[in-house]
């Protein structure tokens, strides 16, 4: 009776251990069969090592356990910055900083990893940002390189979806950060500003002293005008009132301002010129003269 109840005792953790493992299993087999992909992310599924064209996107998924594996490639904007040198057209070496937007396509995830791996930033767009950078700064002298900054920008970005479009990298922003030239090349650009400005100086004086000597015979101008109207006014002025005292004379107020201005002196010459003998003046004096004697 009592070996019995030993043996049902020794059977009972027995079953419970065999419960408890299979619990393990099924539960590690669960969850070796789901798989989550981020936000922003595909998932390269690989089958016995085999990599499947199919790439999984963003959510919960169901897999074969122990026989597939699920490598997660993010599609998120990624930055790349490197130091990048070239040489201009006119052979002045170039040192630059650049900043690359970029990003995997989700179509192209499982051929990047099929292709490239992981590690495609240092494999693909390194190499092809410096072959870039040489290839358009060659193209441009080094002063232009500064002015066309923008334009240079822009170039280099077509050159770089050219050569890396095809392994299913998308550019999305490439920036030149800083443009950084030989010493010497800073020293005849700066030579070159300081010429310039004094150029521009000198043109702005010219200009000004032009606008003040103009401003200034415009004055003169003015001021002839001015007073050449003035002496019209006053001549035709003059000539009015000349015309005027022209129309009021008569015979009669001009014997009478000859006779009121008369000293009662006769003149020593007279002829017909002689005022006095217009007016009867020198008869009367002839008559007084004779009765007197």
């Amino acid at each position: 009776m009592d070996s019995k109840i030993i043996d049902v005792g020794k059977k009972k953790p027995a079953g419970i251990i065999m419960l408890v493992v299979i619990i393990v299993l099924v539960i590690t087999l669960l969850v070796s069969s789901l798989a989550i992909v981020p936000a922003g992310c595909t998932g390269v599924v690989t089958t016995f090592g085999k990599v499947s064209d199919n790439v999984l996107n963003e959510g919960l998924h169901f897999k074969i356990p122990f026989a597939q594996d699920i490598t997660i490639v993010s599609n998120k904007i990624q930055v790349y910055e490197a130091d990048a040198d070239a040489v201009s057209r006119d052979l002045q070496s170039v040192n630059s900083k650049i900043a690359v937007n970029y990003r995997i396509k989700n179509e192209s995830s499982a051929g990047i990893y099929k292709n490239i791996g992981s590690d495609y930033q240092s494999v693909v767009l390194m190499p092809t940002v410096q072959e870039s950078m040489k290839s358009v700064c060659a193209m441009y002298t080094a002063e232009e390189l500064i002015t066309a900054r923008a334009q240079v920008g822009d170039e280099i970005k077509r050159e770089l979806e050219n050569r890396v479009g095809e392994y299913g990298i998308q550019i999305e922003k490439f920036n030149i950060v800083n443009f950084d030239f030989s010493a010497e090349f800073n020293q005849a650009i700066e030579a070159k500003q300081v010429a310039e400005q004094n150029l521009l100086k000198t043109k702005t004086e010219q200009e000004q002293e032009i606008v003040v000597a103009e401003a200034e015979a415009k004055k003169k101008v003015i001021a002839a005008d001015a007073e050449a109207e003035s002496i019209k006014k006053k001549a035709d002025a003059q000539a009015e009132a000349n015309k005027t005292l022209t129309d009021s004379l008569t015979d009669e107020l001009i014997k009478y301002q000859t006779i009121d201005k008369w000293d009662g002196k006769l003149p020593k010459v007279s002829g017909s010129s002689n005022p006095l003998v217009s007016v009867g003046i020198d008869d009367e004096t002839e008559k007084s003269t004779k009765a007197a004697e």
